[in-house]
């Protein structure tokens, strides 16, 4: 029997309430990127999203932006400084992880094109590598989304987890900065777990991960060789050219600094209001879709690379 149209107003009405609220948390001054990331799960698997379609649709623009944002709070010799450190590092993680991503997904039999997805996305900058390689390679909707819902689950779990390793270790905020973008796999959780580190470290890994992120062409190309693509098209990540923006005006136009404090915060709210709509997206399905071998794979590649790159910033940096 159908339920009375009232009743389901008021369901409605109840999950667009709870799902306003929590936002209305991650915006106050006790909301942090963990805390939004937390309720936005709680919201997806307690309630429901009652704004799926308009939550997917907006958290990619609204993450880019923030990142733009955050580069107003940054002075451009220091990140450069910061990007060349890190380059090394980001050149040997990326290779190796996406060598070691193809003999495990070997060893698990997993299919090729799902391996390598889930190599990309721990090598580069999570789900925006998956995204961009994906069609590179003509992978399929199944693929892609068990790629994406393995990368998100141990995104989420670094988000909580990094911070307090960092501080178990005694890690400074140049350490911390520099294994964040290089362990963790999107860029808003790097952001979202340097943040609560410090400002340092928030520079730090900003910047090593755009400067990371900028590995998607080469990849994307080397991708279309491997998979034979003909006629494969590269898109350039056109908000890391955002963020140097904002750094240069920030750095060279004195008359805009007194806003960099502004812009700042608004990117910081940015970011956590992203993490939130981020778990709200997630659903039973997604954690279904993901399978087993797949997510071995996952655990394995973030096991190692955040290990081995810890292990070497520790005795380097």
């Amino acid at each position: 029997m159908a339920r009375p149209l009232w009743e389901a107003r008021i369901t409605v009405t109840g999950r667009q309430l709870v799902f306003g609220s929590a936002v209305g948390v991650c915006l106050s001054p006790w909301g942090s990127p963990p805390l939004a990331l937390a309720l936005g799960l709680l919201v997806a698997l307690l309630v429901g999203n009652p704004f799926a379609a308009q939550s997917k649709r907006f958290t990619a623009p609204l993450l880019q932006w923030s990142v733009i944002g955050l580069g107003f709070g940054l002075n451009a010799q220091q990140a450069m400084q910061a990007g060349r450190e890190g380059f090394i590092f980001s050149a040997a993680s990326i290779f190796g992880t996406l060598l070691l991503g193809w003999l495990v997904g070997r060893w698990l039999g997993i299919d090729r094109r799902t391996a390598h997805l889930i190599a990309s996305g721990t090598a580069i900058c999570g789900g925006s590598a998956i995204a961009a390689v994906g069609p590179v390679m003509r992978a399929e909707e199944g693929q892609m989304s068990v790629a994406l819902g393995t990368v998100f689950m141990l995104n989420a779990l670094a988000l909580f987890l990094f911070p307090v390793v960092g501080h178990a270790l005694g890690l400074s905020q140049h350490q911390f900065g520099l294994w964040a973008a290089i362990a963790i796999h999107d860029t808003s959780s790097v952001v979202g777990a340097a943040s609560q580190y410090g400002d340092e470290a928030l520079r730090i890994a900003t910047t090593v991960k755009l400067a990371r992120a900028l590995w998607i062409i080469p990849v994307a190309l080397g991708t279309a060789l491997l998979f034979k693509t003909p006629g494969a098209q590269v898109k350039l990540p056109w908000f890391i050219l955002g963020f140097v923006g904002a750094m240069l005006l920030n750095t060279y136009v004195p008359v805009l600094q007194g806003l960099a404090p502004v812009a700042v915060l608004v990117a910081k709210l940015g970011l956590t209001l992203t993490l939130f709509l981020i778990g709200a997206g997630l659903s039973a399905g997604v954690l279904r879709s993901v399978g087993v071998r797949p997510l071995v794979q996952g655990v394995l590649l973030w096991v190692v690379v955040s290990g081995v790159s810890l292990w070497v910033i520790l005795h380097s940096v």
